[in-house]
């Protein structure tokens, strides 16, 4: 591998941060940093920080400095930033990479600025940002360049995200801050509600990626998770099912089909016609909720199919799209 003049592919998430060279994942972090509170110095970064999630004393603080997609928390997103940088490079490099890196559609050009300032001061020589859905059509390998339609829905942590793209650009895109990780937050709701057990989000988190789904599967899963009573604050243990995980995700999952919605109504008719044709392709961690390509054709009318990679192929897009600069300059957001 080269020292020198190495192209970096950057996709910062909500919930995980990965980075690609070439055509291949070289970190794949979640975009987690603990904080010693007194010193402001930083304990741990990614998955060792993650780890400490919820079992840290008063003066260890984990938080996430990304929320819905954007930055919330600048110098600690520089920070983590220049420690992802240096992992996947290797401290011994004669010069500094040439990145690009995702920013979610609808960001303002402050939130855009501070993602290109953060990944410049993180270690870049040179930082160019990309929407996240035209990464993930370039990292599934759709025929952008093309003058025919192509739709992408980007489910995240923080954002869903829907674009039809044309001729190397979007045409029509719209997004809502709302995904995976308010998925979480309305399991979490449900139990309490139900059960009166009130449970963390990691763990709705893993109740949702364990046995959750978007529709009603035929094998109906269960899964025991601990929480504490409302009443007595005692630990106390409840089973949940994946009928029960359905219910309670219903809600949020419709205010996320918004943005598709929003897009099929504002597109063209000729691209139209060409994503009815071809259906639409769901990327991101959300999408692999067991059915949601199936719920998605079900709402839309429209068929969904799951990306090959729905984790990785936002990075990979970004990689892929420093060798197809001067095709996509005028698509990527100015800063």
């Amino acid at each position: 591998m080269p020292l020198f003049g190495r192209d970096l592919g950057i996709d910062l998430g909500t919930i995980n941060t990965l980075i690609c060279e070439g055509s291949d994942i070289v970190l794949h972090e979640p975009t987690v940093v603990a904080i010693d509170v007194d010193e402001l110095k930083i304990v741990e970064v990614g998955q060792a920080a993650r780890e400490m999630d919820g079992r840290v004393p008063d003066t260890i603080q984990v938080m996430r400095p990304l929320r819905h997609g954007v930055i919330a928390d600048f110098e600690v997103t520089q920070r983590m930033l220049g420690h992802f940088i240096e992992k996947a490079c290797g401290p011994a490099r004669l010069f500094k990479p040439r990145v690009m890196i995702t920013v979610p559609y609808g960001a303002t050009s402050v939130e855009s600025r501070a993602v290109h300032e953060a990944a410049l001061q993180a270690g870049s020589r040179e930082v160019f940002l990309i929407q996240q859905p035209l990464a993930a059509a370039i990292g599934v390998g759709l025929p952008v360049a093309t003058p025919s339609g192509n739709m992408v829905v980007h489910l995240g942590g923080g954002v869903t995200q829907a674009a039809v793209l044309a001729m190397s650009g979007i045409v029509s895109a719209d997004s809502v801050r709302l995904a995976g990780n308010d998925l979480d937050e309305a399991i979490a709701t449900y139990v309490r509600k139900k059960y009166g057990l009130i449970i963390g989000l990691r763990t709705a988190a893993e109740a949702k990626i364990r046995i959750g789904a978007a529709i009603p599967q035929d094998e109906d899963r269960s899964m025991e998770v601990q929480g504490q009573d409302q009443v007595t604050s005692l630990p106390r243990p409840v089973v949940l099912t994946t009928s029960e995980l359905v219910e309670a995700v219903q809600e949020t999952l419709h205010l996320m089909l918004g943005a598709v919605r929003n897009v099929l109504e504002h597109t063209p008719p000729e691209l139209a016609s060409d994503i009815i044709d071809k259906g639409m392709v769901v990327s991101g961690g959300t999408a692999l909720l067991r059915g949601m390509d199936r719920w998605l054709t079900r709402e839309t009318g429209i068929p969904a199919y799951l990306a090959e990679e729905p984790v990785a192929c936002v990075a990979k897009g970004a990689a892929k799209a420093l060798t197809m600069l001067e095709r996509l300059r005028r698509a990527l957001p100015p800063v």
